[in-house]
Parts: C-alpha cells; structure tokens; sequence
C-alpha cells in the first residue's frame, strides 16, 4: 500500500514545475530572483550580518565552536548525537552506521526496509537530518569564509543523487524527512546571497523539499497516530514548506494542516502543567524546539498561532526550568534520550538546555531567563540582537509540584532532588516510576543512566529503560511493567503522590509517593518512597514494601563518576568531587540486606551511564538485596558523616552541626514520616499529616 501511494521515482519525474502554481518560475533565473527579492523572512535577512557579527566572539572561547565542527566536517569526520565523532566521509556515506560498519540499502522503496533489519538506524539517520547545517551557516557568518556555503551545497547535491524520492532508509520516517527541511530552509536563508547559491541549486533544493512536502503529507495519519512528537514535527515540517514556499500549488494546504496539527497536539500533549506527553526531558526538548520553530515563523510571517497554544510551549518551558541546575544548565535525565538536538545554534553542550529554555522564555515573555551567556545565540538566530539585549527575568526555581505530568522537586541552597509519580495519561517510555536524582552544588551525584541505543547488540539493546537501572527498587528481579515491544510496557502502572509538605523555617522538605506496578503479581506488592529534605544539601529517602508474600527486594542507586571509598561493614560510600566529599548510607529498618558496589561492569550494563545516545560511560552502582515479605530501606545522602540511630519508631540523625530526630508512621496506612525536629546550629520543625 505504501509502495503504491509513495511509489519511487527519479528527481526529474518530479520536476520543480510540477509543484508551482506559476509555470513561469520554474526557469531557474527567474526563481533564484524570486527567492530573493520576493520570497517570504525568516527569522534572519543578510543584510543582518554586520550587526550579529559582533556578538560571536564572545561565545567563541569553548572548543567546539562552529569553525571547528565545519573543519572536522571538511575532513570527513562526522559529530553523531552532538558528542561522538567519527570518520563518515565528506560528503557522508548517507547510508552507512560508520561506528559498526553496517549498511542499508540505497535502491529499495523505504517501506521494504525493516526499522531495526541493519543495527541501529537512528545512526545512519543522523547525517541526513543535515544538522551540520547550522554549524556551516553559523561557521560562514562569523569568517565570511565562502567554503562553508560550498560545502553545505555538495553535501544538497550528493544527498540528492544518493537519496533518489521514496529510495532509502532515509525517506522512511516523516519526522526525519521534516528536520531535514528545517536544517534545509536555514541553509537557504543563511546562505541565500553567497556566490555558490546558483539558480541551478536553488531550483534543485526547492523541488527536494516539495518533494518532501508530498512525502509528509501522504504518511501523516501514521505520524498522528503516535500521538507523540512525531506528529509535531511533521506538523511543523508542513507549516513550513507552506509558509516559506508560498509559490508551491500546495502551499496554503500544506500550511494550514500543519497549523491545525500543531494547534490539536499542542493542546493534547502539554499537559495544563506545562509537562508533555513522551515522559523523557529529552523530547521535551525535541518538542520546545519545534513548536519555537513554527510559533516564531508564524509571528515572522504576520501569521500568528492561538495565545493558547503559545501559553502551552510557556509552561513547557518553565517546567524544564524548574527542574534544571541553574549553574550547568543539566536537568535530570529522566526517560528516553535519543540524541536529538533539533536546533543546534550555540556552542553549549548537549546537556545544557539553557538555550532551548532561554528560546521559548522570550518567545512567550519577551524577556530573558538568564544573564548574558553562549545559550544566547538561539536568541540572536531566531530573534535578532534585540532579543540579546532584553531584560532578564530571573528568579530562583522553586519546589515544583507538576501534578499531571508527575514531576516534582525538593530545593535546598546547595541542590535539589527530582522525582516522578504520575498516572500515566500517554504511552510510557521506561519502567521508572519514583525514580530520583540528587543533585548539590551543580552536581548531578544520584544520577539517570539515560538510554545508550534503540538497537545495539545484548546487553546493549536499550537495557537502562528496566527499573533494575533506575533509583528505585525492584521485585523480584521484575520490571514495574510488562515490556510488551521495544517501545511498549504493559500494564501502564499508576503512581499517587500521598504528601509533600513543608516546614515553615524552611530546612525541611518531605514528599511521599506510591505505585502500584507490583500489585499485578500473584502476592501484590506496595511501593512508597518518602523524601525528606534536611540542612545542608542532605537526603533521607526511606523505600516501603509491603506484601502479605514473601519477595526478593533490590534497592538501586547509580552515581556519577566520582572517585569513591567503600566501607562495606558500615554501608558507607564516601565520594571525592570537585566541590568536595559527598556521603551515602544505607540500611534496613529492621533487618540485614546484602549490599554490593560496581563500576562499569564488563559483563553488563551495571555501572554504566549514557549521557549522550550511542555512547556511555562508567558510573557507580550501589544496589541492597533483601527477601522478606514487607521491610523498609533507608537511604542517607549529604555532604558530611552522619550517624544514624534507629530505636523503633524512632530514628535520629546526628550531623557535626545539627540534629535531626523523626517520628516514623507506626502502619502500613500512615505516613512514612510523622514528624521531624531539627536541633543545633539552627531549627526547624516539621508535623507531617
């Protein structure tokens, strides 16, 4: 069927004027003079070159600025997932996986190619999203150097000749086909005056996207049906071939279904909290991008989108700011990573998502979130140097309470920690339900292990989405949900948040949740996890399982890459940061656990973290394993020793300068965590009910 509707064909079976409602632009002259003198802004003119020249130098001191990316590029080697480099050819093999040697098939209709037949595809699909694209413009407007423009256009040239229509892997997924029309479109801009830019080319890359306009359209209903990013970006795609290529016969159309789709998923997918639907701050991202993208165009353009919709990407935008570390710019990478930076356009690393929360500030507000810094230059591409000199808007993040979506955060002076608990409403990515990372003094210590790849050979075969890698605790060696399929769990399992208060003085914080994705097995299991935000930087996380059968119980805690002394007869790991020594404990309540630390392990994913897709790194796993039919773990993190003392319901924690002593729930049906007083170098109290 897809063979039929899509059928494969030769470029000059489609020729460009076969898309214009005007024959008489298809002469090459005549549309190259168009596009410049009659084709609709961007977020940026030529004539602006000058004036944002000005700004580079003082982003320019890291080392991977664009210059630098262009001349590995020259050389042929690639930057895969804004990290790994490797050696893919210039232009590149468009349809070879350079990290394992893999190819896929070039002369086949896309349909006849399987998504996981040859290795992991995202990798051969990462130089035809044309990423490098916006290095190259941002490389040529800060050196006037006309060999970026050069390069962007073979790489147009020899993506063409290689990637004949609906041949190849890479016209098989729709969102895929509509970054790479972004990138494109920046291209064409950025480049639009240069002396490579010829009417020849010009023409060329006009029918390439028409041609990609027919592909979006005709696979959109897959996309929708998703119910995910993959509709927003195809939406997005849409938009913007119709609003930038009016001259195409399809154009209004093309346009106007895009702006619906956005409008519907927009209100769909970001939750009234500002969360979105994918459960991974990675697609939120991928998702902020696309909608400051197409929102930005539309007010360009003199077309804008609803107020409700702008007031939706608003709150998204705010929600990743609330949960990230003001001093890096890293969030908690919680849920699937697949390496997607849709609008690379500063020299901040991956990780940092300064820029795209920056972006979608001024978008919706006008002002900044931050002072002056490199996640500007998204502002200086999309907006123009008013946007750099705006007023900044700061103010600290707050505890967050994102009760749709289920993100929460504890905030001290010195860090914070996340956590999850939601009813699901859409498809989950991990089976990571009361997962928690710590944070202190800009340090991500308790840490996501994040994805690694979507299709790689065992162990490595997207591993980390189980809950035996997440921060939580595991029955009896079971994930929380059935996975049914490489991107499928079931049954979807539902957290509730039972408390969060907090003390009036403000030492003390204290969140408690619970899930029910053990309750499935044959002696159901409760899972709480309470919080406790203490002086100093300092955590007590208590874990409460609860069955009437007897279980084994594994708690996990995987941390950054600190060197570490283990003291195993104590259950004490102190860690040796740049910001100065960090300390877990561990325990039972009542009764012994086996406790055990690895660090990269050679045989297994344990130990290991994936900050970037396709690369990982080692990192420290510390897991307790107990049998027993209910039992309680504790967990005690902070940046001094402690002691702890446990008298039944009783539990004190003693610190060089304070005191703390709480009041445990004496049921199953209570609270955790009573009460807590706080004595010594300063006091609070906290009733808990």
């Amino acid at each position: 069927m897809l063979h039929r509707k899509m059928p494969a064909t030769a470029w000059d079976e489609q020729p460009l004027s076969g898309f214009l409602s005007e024959a008489a632009l298809a002469d090459e002259p005549g549309y190259l003079n168009y596009r410049r003198t009659q084709a609709p802004p961007f977020f940026f003119a030529p004539a602006s070159l000058g004036d944002y020249q000005r700004y580079f130098s003082d982003w320019d001191s890291e080392a991977d600025t664009p210059v630098k990316l262009c001349d590995e590029l020259a050389a042929g080697r690639l930057r895969y997932f804004e990290h790994t480099y490797a050696q893919a050819g210039f232009p590149p093999a468009w349809h070879s996986n350079p990290l394992s040697g893999e190819r896929t098939p070039a002369g086949i209709h896309w349909s006849e190619i399987g998504d996981f037949d040859n290795g992991d595809i995202k990798v051969i699909w990462e130089p035809s999203r044309f990423g490098f694209a916006y290095a190259l413009v941002r490389a040529h407007w800060r050196t006037g150097d006309e060999r970026y423009s050069e390069m962007f256009w073979r790489c147009v040239e020899d993506w063409r000749e290689h990637n004949p229509p609906q041949r190849g892997v890479n016209w098989k997924c729709g969102q895929e086909i509509s970054f790479r029309v972004m990138a494109w479109c920046f291209g064409l801009y950025g480049f639009l005056d240069v002396e490579a830019t010829t009417p020849e080319r010009i023409a060329s890359l006009a029918q390439m996207i028409a041609v990609s306009g027919a592909r979006i359209e005709a696979n959109l209903d897959y996309a929708l049906s998703q119910r995910n990013n993959h509709g927003i970006s195809e939406g997005v795609g849409l938009w913007t071939i119709g609003a930038l290529f009016p001259e195409f016969r399809k154009a209004e159309q093309w346009k106007e279904t895009g702006r619906r789709v956005l409008e519907d998923l927009g209100r769909e997918l970001i939750y009234d909290d500002g969360a979105f639907s994918q459960h991974s701050v990675n697609y939120h991202r991928l998702m902020l991008h696309d909608y400051v993208w197409a929102l930005r165009l539309g007010d360009v353009l003199n077309q804008p989108f609803s107020s409700d919709l702008k007031g939706r990407v608003g709150k998204a935008g705010e929600l990743l700011y609330q949960i990230q570390d003001d001093a890096s710019g890293g969030v908690p990478y919680y849920g699937q990573n697949d390496g997607a930076l849709v609008l690379p356009l500063s020299n901040c690393d991956y990780r940092d998502f300064r820029p795209a929360i920056q972006a979608a500030h001024y978008l919706c507000k006008g002002t900044r979130r931050y002072a002056s810094g490199q996640w500007d230059e998204d502002l200086l591409w999309l907006f123009g140097s008013d946007a750099i000199n705006s007023a900044v808007r700061s103010e600290e993040p707050a505890d967050l309470e994102a009760r749709i979506g289920g993100y929460y955060t504890l905030r001290g002076d010195k860090g914070f920690a996340f956590v999850r608990c939601a009813g699901i409403r859409h498809r989950p990515s991990q089976a990571d339900m009361l997962h928690v990372d710590l944070w202190w003094r800009a340090q991500n210590v308790a840490v996501d292990a994040g994805t690694y790849s979507y299709n790689a050979p065992e162990p490595w075969n997207n591993p980390l989405a189980h809950t035996a890698f997440h921060n939580t605790v595991t029955v009896d060696d079971l994930d929380q949900m059935d996975r049914a399929g490489k991107f499928l769990w079931l049954p979807w399992l539902r957290g509730r948040v039972r408390c969060v208060e907090r003390s009036v003085e403000g030492h003390l914080a204290y969140f408690e949740g619970e899930h029910d994705g053990y309750r499935r097995l044959k002696s159901p299991v409760t899972h709480r996890r309470a919080i406790l935000r203490l002086p100093e930087g300092s955590w007590l996380v208590l874990d409460r399982l609860t069955s009437e059968g007897d279980h084994g119980y594994r708690l996990h805690w995987l941390f950054a890459d600190f060197p570490y002394d283990w003291n195993e007869p104590e259950c004490r790991i102190a860690f040796h940061t740049a910001a100065g020594s960090y300390h877990g404990m561990f325990g039972l309540l009542t009764g012994c656990a086996a406790w055990s630390v690895v660090r990269a392990d050679e045989s297994s994913p344990r130990g290991w973290r994936a900050p970037y897709y396709n690369y990982r790194e080692p990192a420290v796993s510390l897991e307790g394993k107990a049998q027993a039919s209910s039992l309680s773990f504790w967990s005690l993190f902070g940046p001094g020793r402690c002691q702890v003392i446990i008298d039944g319901q009783q539990l004190q924690i003693q610190n060089h300068g304070w005191r703390a002593s709480l009041r445990l729930g004496s049921s199953d049906e209570q609270l955790q965590i009573s009460s807590v007083m706080v004595e010594g170098s300063l006091e609070d109290r906290l009733e808990i009910l």
